[in-house]
């Protein structure tokens, strides 16, 4: 079982101003709420009931908001980043926390992601197969949409965003404590972790859910649109 995670909550969200000028990314609302209550929602879904929130920006923010998780069901403390750590920095120093002292599998997460992804299913592979990290897999989205020609180089249609063929990082895993000594203290973890990970422990988890991490305004649009439609509802 699995029932904590670490969420990568101290991005600053540049690209999203004016919406990041008074909070940190996570704390953009979609929808009348924060990306990050959304996400938590989701984890909580599946069975995730502590959390490691690794701040730094405007973490005064996200505390208010959550304090100690209690009115929201869960637990949870929070890892503060003096100076900017990286990403495999911040999820290192997320393993330290006292909450999750005795955790064998931890659900890590980029902060800024609204998906319905099966977290369940992906869990239980990555135990089936004692993976030291499963990594998320999403559909590569064209960021145009296609023309289609025949032989001649006539028209004969368009399509909107296909699927490409390739799959990329959803910023979502389940790393294994056994990681923790290979990520850097500073630094990100796909650069200096990942490539020390023998290759049958380390597992990747295809989904074709809705997936949208929010970096720029058009993301923002399209992630509240899928909330609004209601297909987040998890009951």
């Amino acid at each position: 079982m699995v029932n904590s995670a670490i969420i990568l909550a101290g991005g600053k969200g540049e690209r999203l101003r004016p919406f990041t000028n008074d909070r940190p990314k996570v704390m953009v609302e979609l929808v009348g709420k924060p990306i990050l209550a959304w996400q938590i929602e989701w984890l909580k879904f599946h069975g995730i009931s502590k959390f490691i929130l690794t701040v730094s920006y405007k973490h005064e923010v996200i505390e208010k908001y959550f304090g100690d998780g209690s009115k929201f069901g869960i637990e949870i403390d929070y890892s503060m980043e003096d100076t900017p750590l990286g990403r495999g920095g911040g999820i290192k120093k997320g393993f330290q926390s006292s909450l999750i002292a005795r955790e064998s599998n931890v659900v890590v997460c980029n902060g800024d992601i609204i998906t319905k992804m099966d977290l369940t299913k992906m869990i239980e592979e990555h135990t089936k197969n004692q993976a030291i990290v499963t990594l998320l897999l999403v559909p590569y989205l064209s960021r145009w949409g296609v023309v289609k020609i025949d032989e001649q180089n006539h028209v004969i249609g368009f399509e909107e965003k296909p699927k490409l063929p390739y799959w990329i990082n959803g910023g979502i895993y389940v790393f294994n404590r056994e990681v923790e000594p290979s990520l850097p203290a500073i630094g990100d973890h796909e650069s200096k972790t990942f490539p020390k990970i023998p290759k049958e422990k380390f597992l990747g988890f295809k989904d074709e859910s809705f997936w949208r991490a929010v970096d720029v305004v058009k993301d923002k649009s399209e992630a509240e649109k899928f909330l609004n439609s209601g297909k987040q509802d998890f009951s």
